[in-house]
């Protein structure tokens, strides 16, 4: 009896670890806000607001991404305003709120959710030069160095998570540009969304769903693909070895 509780213990341990669901952070502006679910709580927030008919958190793009998926929240630390680099609407200094500012404290994440640019192209910030490397103070008051900085930030602090970007719709072709460019570089994903139903420049109900759905798609697809290279790999592999065998049968014969 002793020895079928051990296995059955092992078993249930296995299983565990198999089915463990996975953490996910997220580090973005307004639209992944919602009052009393940012972390730090000091971080100011869009949701809920007037003329926007999101006012519950479970209609937020991220619980239902998370809820409908098995996905369960490490960190959502999101800013309303922010800027991925440092400069902000007027031109202001936004290095206390940027997202490069803010990469170091999303926890422990199996899966990082980047959402932002949006306010870099509403309020006009500096596109800059792409660089990928040695960057200066200055050059991260400009875009394109800085989503540079964020990217390669991420994958230093926290080399076991898979990053995705999602990207808005309707922003300036410079700065979608930029995203496709530095992320194909990184070899970061790119969530293109389409067709978000917006009130007050921000998405609604519908336009919540309609992120989620994308996301969890886009997430579905990839991870189809990479099963499918991995099995062309392991085939490749196997036909590898079978022709060596073939060989050594004819050397023996």
């Amino acid at each position: 009896m002793k020895k079928y509780l051990i296995l059955f213990s092992l078993a249930l341990l296995a299983c565990t670890g198999i089915w463990a669901q996975k953490k996910v952070s997220i580090l973005g502006d307004s639209y992944s806000t919602f009052k009393g679910y940012v972390t730090p709580d000091k971080n100011l927030v869009w949701y809920p607001a007037n003329q926007n008919d999101v006012t519950k958190v479970e209609q937020t793009w991220w619980r239902q991404f998370l809820n409908n998926y098995g996905y369960v929240l490490e960190v959502n630390n999101s800013y309303s305003g922010s800027t991925i680099c440092n400069t902000g609407y007027q031109k202001e200094d936004y290095s206390d709120r940027s997202f490069i500012t803010r990469m170091n404290n999303l926890g422990n994440p199996d899966i990082i959710l980047i959402f932002g640019a949006t306010n870099d192209s509403w309020a006009g910030a500096p596109i800059g030069e792409y660089k990928y490397d040695s960057w200066t103070r200055e050059e991260l008051y400009s875009f394109r160095p800085a989503l540079a900085y964020l990217l390669n930030g991420l994958q230093y602090l926290y080399p076991n998570a898979s990053v995705y970007y999602l990207l808005n719709s309707e922003l300036k072709g410079s700065i979608n540009e930029s995203v496709y460019t530095v992320c194909n570089h990184y070899d970061v994903p790119v969530v293109t969304l389409y067709d978000i139903d917006k009130q007050r420049g921000h998405p609604s109900i519908a336009g919540m769903k309609a992120i989620s759905e994308q996301l969890h798609k886009f997430i579905e697809k990839e991870a189809e693909q990479k099963e499918l290279k991995a099995l062309k790999s392991e085939m490749r592999d196997i036909k590898v070895q079978l022709e060596e065998i073939k060989r050594l049968i004819q050397t023996n014969k």
